[in-house]
């Protein structure tokens, strides 16, 4: 999916929290700025016992609560609580999100939808990775998609990544998945095994279906004519789960499957190219 913007424009994230499922969020949340949420301290609170509980670093905490003194908390405090752990940043006139991402080395496309889908205001939040890339429990085996997402490989329409236009932009535009060609009624194919968890209409997905597998990651597919799958349902590789359509609002003219690969991260599921996560020679020349 692309969404537009005047300046520079990219997505990455659906808004879902990894642990969310995806029934009922929409493209883009508000802005992080606008969803704090307040604490009033009780007694034996303190910063690491509401770092703890809000799963925020005392830094972030201490970063938004600039007053907050040693660990003690005095009951009554207002403690003002980010959505993540991160930090908000002044952002200079003129500046895109390339430029911020470029500063402070995150995506560009996760920036832009962590700070509500629309050009960089006077101030950005700027996420921080509170995760331990070396903790054992969190390494990564995830070797690639099984199968391919249709019955035979398909010509890419539309690839992943930045346009300056398509048919239907006429500014510059990020595409979070790919576009496969394919007559409508098409069989769609899940391409790993997992679960279903969303089934449904979803803005300009159109007809969209949503299986994760395991807890990292997610396929999305988009555009359908219709479905064959219900949310908790688990499917094989290979198992059909819809047919090819039209439904939401295309980038491009030819029918086609909008497929995406999503990575979960600490704010979100965030867009990969999928192309290198299917197998080998599996994309049509």
């Amino acid at each position: 999916m692309m969404l537009r913007l005047l300046a520079t424009t990219v997505i990455g994230l659906s808004g879902v929290a990894p642990a969310t499922l995806a029934q009922s969020s929409p493209l883009c949340l508000p802005p992080a700025l606008n969803r704090f949420q307040t604490h009033t301290a009780q007694a034996g609170d303190t910063v690491s016992s509401l770092a703890q509980r809000y799963r925020l670093t005392p830094q972030t905490l201490r970063t938004f609560n600039p007053d907050l003194a040693g660990n003690a908390i005095a009951p009554g405090r207002i403690v003002k609580i980010p959505p993540f752990n991160g930090i908000a940043v002044q952002v200079p006139a003129g500046a895109t999100w390339q430029d911020l991402a470029q500063a402070y080395g995150v995506r560009a496309d996760v920036l832009f939808e962590l700070n509500g889908c629309q050009a960089p205001a006077s101030l950005a939040f700027i996420p921080g990775n509170p995760q331990n890339d070396n903790d054992p429990s969190r390494r990564d085996t995830y070797i690639g998609l099984s199968l391919y997402p249709l019955p035979q490989p398909a010509t890419i329409g539309l690839a992943y990544g930045w346009y300056d236009a398509t048919p239907n932009a006429t500014e510059q535009t990020f595409h979070s998945g790919m576009d496969l060609l394919a007559e409508p009624g098409t069989t769609v194919l899940a391409a790993s095994p997992g679960v279903v968890v969303f089934v449904g209409s979803q803005n300009a997905y159109g007809t969209l279906v949503i299986l994760q597998h395991g807890t990292e990651r997610q396929t999305r597919y988009a555009h359908l004519q219709d479905t064959l799958v219900e949310v908790g349902q688990w499917v094989q590789a290979g198992e059909a789960i819809a047919r090819v359509g039209t439904s939401g609002q295309p980038d491009i003219p030819p029918p086609h499957l909008h497929f995406e690969v999503r990575q979960a991260s600490p704010i979100g599921w965030v867009a990969q190219d999928p192309e290198i996560h299917l197998p080998p020679d599996a994309i049509a020349p």
